[in-house]
């Protein structure tokens, strides 16, 4: 997808439609749109993902394997892929901000920096701030599990890294912080691009259609960051822990799933105008196939087989890049289509749907939950990880229901438009 999407051809998604398409929208829309289905089914895949791997982890640090019963594969399959679930979180996010920035100001080139931050801080920060306050009560009382070592950070300089949004910078350079401040990392990599993603927008998309390098290099730069991104993962990182949380290697599934939105937008605009096309079953074949092929490359990143050849895949950083572009093609496919989900996925897309507030959270559940096990040694470690993880999605749904989405909503009304 990267190397096939040029300037020229995405820019009228980037500026918006021609003379002859509908007028665009001036104002701003309203903030809620139409829901993806498939999205959100990877949204939630990637937090259970990550709530498996953190819940491992806890258990295996504490002397007890929770998969060591089943297949090295099968236990590889399920509590191995955490990292592989932030990556493809981050294409997802991509995505969606870039599509609902085009139904929001009509085009991209419209965009309103401070509209946008607005939203952004909206949907953010009554959560974080919520976390971050909890998170230095328990470190003031010294609970174990959430004390911040006086080696890594002191509780001010976490506040600061958390709320400036380089808690990675700080966790490369001085190691792990406890689980629930760990979990910010990402969140530091999301929202320093989207710090920059509008003023990119105003400054490289111009309402006037005459100016044709523009929006070329607004899509050149994102396929830098698409460019950038293995290098960021190899050569370009010291150690370990800076590769896996560097602001590049993260950007660069965001600037897919950017590309992956303006894609499918310029496609949309291409099958209304030819409605016979988008109706046929030769199309329909193509947007199943395409999923199927991104749905392929997922399980083949997520199983990772022994093969001597995937070495080379894993020491030149393009794994997380294949994730990311798979992650597009689905996102593309499925919203082209345009199907609404099944049943049985019903489960997940409702972690899709909660996925920030699970995310944010989850680590409570998961230190607390194995401290239990560990003081009562009752039942299998099985049935533990179920209640985990029911656990995790009630008090991410608890938060979400009465206190999160609450103050979206509430602080989206009082912003001036």
């Amino acid at each position: 997808m990267s190397s096939g999407l040029s300037g020229k051809w995405l820019a009228r998604s980037c500026r918006g439609n021609s003379a002859h398409d509908a007028p665009r929208t001036k104002a701003i829309a309203p903030t809620r749109t139409s829901r993806f289905d498939t999205v959100d089914v990877l949204r939630g895949l990637s937090i259970l993902a990550v709530v498996l791997l953190h819940t491992w982890l806890r258990f295996h640090f504490s002397g007890y394997d929770i998969g060591g019963a089943l297949p090295h594969w099968i236990a590889g399959f399920l509590f191995f892929n955490g990292g592989n679930g932030v990556t493809v979180f981050f294409a997802v996010s991509g995505f969606l901000i870039t599509t609902t920035s085009l139904r929001r100001f009509g085009s991209l080139a419209e965009m309103k920096p401070a509209a946008f931050y607005r939203i952004r801080f909206a949907r953010i920060a009554p959560l974080l701030l919520l976390v971050l306050v909890v998170l230095s009560a328990l470190h003031l009382a010294n609970a174990s599990g959430f004390r911040i070592n006086p080696k890594q950070a002191t509780l001010p300089r976490a506040l600061l890294a958390a709320l400036t949004f380089h808690l990675n910078w700080l966790e490369a350079a001085h190691g792990y912080l406890p689980a629930n401040w760990d979990v910010l990392w990402s969140l530091s990599v999301e929202e320093m691009f989207y710090l920059f993603f509008p003023l990119l927008c105003v400054l490289l998309l111009p309402f006037k259609r005459t100016a044709k390098l523009r929006p070329a290099l607004f899509v050149g730069t994102l396929l830098l960051f698409v460019a950038m991104g293995p290098f960021a993962r190899t050569i370009w990182s010291i150690d370990g822990v800076a590769r896996e949380k560097s602001y590049l290697s993260g950007m660069s599934g965001i600037a897919l799933g950017c590309l992956a939105a303006l894609l499918t937008e310029r496609l949309k605009r291409h099958h209304v105008a030819d409605p016979q096309k988008a109706t046929s079953t030769k199309h329909a074949a193509t947007l199943i196939a395409v999923q199927i092929f991104g749905a392929a490359l997922i399980v083949w990143i997520a199983l990772w087989p022994p093969w001597h050849w995937m070495r080379t895949i894993g020491r030149s950083g393009t794994d997380d890049t294949i994730l990311a572009f798979a992650t597009c093609l689905i996102m593309v496919a499925s919203v082209l289509r345009n199907r609404p989900g099944r049943e049985w996925t019903a489960p997940l897309r409702w972690f899709g749907r909660h996925s920030y507030e699970v995310y944010l959270t989850h680590e409570f559940i998961v230190v607390w939950g194995t401290a239990l096990y560990l003081k009562m040694h009752r039942g299998p470690l099985f049935l533990w990880l179920i209640a985990i993880l029911l656990s995790s999605a009630a008090l991410g749904w608890l938060i979400a229901r009465y206190y999160s989405e609450p103050l979206n909503r509430t602080l989206r009304q009082r912003s001036p438009k």
